[in-house]
């Protein structure tokens, strides 16, 4: 486990100032939320710790010591938005993540290493030789994520890596996000601009705004008693209720954001390998089920992050089973 410190970071793109020294510690172990408005600087910070965008003041450190960008194993890694651009078209999904492996593996063992970093993010090992265009938006992330793991970080940056995903597979990711993050002990820097999934997946947070950070801290303590005037109108802003939408009882802390018509068996199951509806309770920061009581007469169902996944592989083959009107 390793801690990520920036001190004083400040990144400018000609006259403008994209970061203006910036301080933030990612903790050992831990997965760090940083949320903030869109051009506050979230993605650049990032891009600075990999190497991508040049510092022009301040320092980033790996467990006190520069971060190194040169040489086969690099000890960030970083999870791009974009899953249907990070994957080369021309290379099966095993050859891009052999590719990010720091050990040359051939034959038996590189093909053993494919297949054990596929199922971690929860893929088949039959697939490693299909092309990306095969994939799903969700199981390309979940390849990325699996490249990411491949290159043995001590921390991995999610850049906004549920937001170019529908909304019913993002609780997939952040499932697999909190699982991953578990089972290997890694450091994480997870970027969004939504709460609710920061309140959902991160034990820290930090909020951005205008290329500084306002407020860090536990996720439950920033929440629950922020400090700064930025971060207490985000939180009322995003927690504030669509009652006359969404049909919810009134107090109901819930947060419409797609209206999706799902068929009635795949309101209540709970059996592995199926998504089950779930709204986001922020009182709570966890999932909710949601009842057949709560659908409405056309039946249109709103909530925050809307599936969960149920723990097994082939779960994303239950959205050939959702209808969309």
């Amino acid at each position: 486990m390793s801690r990520l410190d920036f001190e004083g970071v400040t990144v400018r793109y000609g006259h403008h100032t994209v970061l203006d020294g910036v301080d933030l510690t990612v903790p050992e172990g831990q997965i760090m939320g940083l949320v903030g408005e869109s051009g506050s600087g979230k993605s650049t910070l990032a891009r600075a710790a990999v190497g991508l965008a040049p510092l022009d003041g301040g320092r980033i450190l790996l467990d006190g010591q520069p971060v190194r960008h040169r040489g086969r194993r690099r000890p960030l890694q970083m999870v791009f938005q974009d899953p249907f651009s990070s994957l080369d078209p021309r290379m099966s999904i095993g050859q891009s993540i052999a590719e990010a492996l720091p050990e040359r593996l051939r034959g038996a063992s590189r093909a053993a290493e494919i297949a054990r970093l596929l199922q971690l993010v929860h893929l088949d090992p039959d697939r490693a030789a299909d092309a990306p265009s095969r994939l799903s938006g969700g199981q390309r992330q979940r390849v990325a994520i699996a490249r990411a793991l491949a290159g043995r970080p001590s921390v991995i940056l999610a850049d906004e890596i549920t937001s170019a995903l529908d909304v019913s597979v993002q609780g997939a990711i952040l499932n697999l996000v909190r699982e991953m993050q578990r089972e290997t002990g890694l450091t994480v820097l997870f970027i969004s601009h939504n709460l609710a999934v920061v309140r959902y997946v991160a034990t820290h947070v930090a909020v951005m705004a205008g290329g500084r950070i306002v407020e860090q801290g536990p996720t439950d303590r920033v929440f629950a008693r922020p400090a700064n005037a930025y971060t207490r109108e985000a939180s009322r802003v995003d927690s504030r209720p669509d009652e006359r939408r969404s049909g919810t009882r009134p107090g109901a802390s819930m947060t419409l954001v797609k209206q999706l018509r799902l068929k009635s068996r795949l309101m209540t199951t709970d059996s592995p390998g199926r998504f089950r509806p779930c709204w986001f309770d922020h009182g709570t920061a966890g999932f909710r089920p949601a009842v057949p009581d709560c659908v409405a007469s056309m039946g249109i169902l709103a909530f925050s992050v809307v599936l969960v996944w149920c723990r097994e592989p082939e779960a994303d083959l239950a959205l050939t089973e959702m209808g969309r009107q």
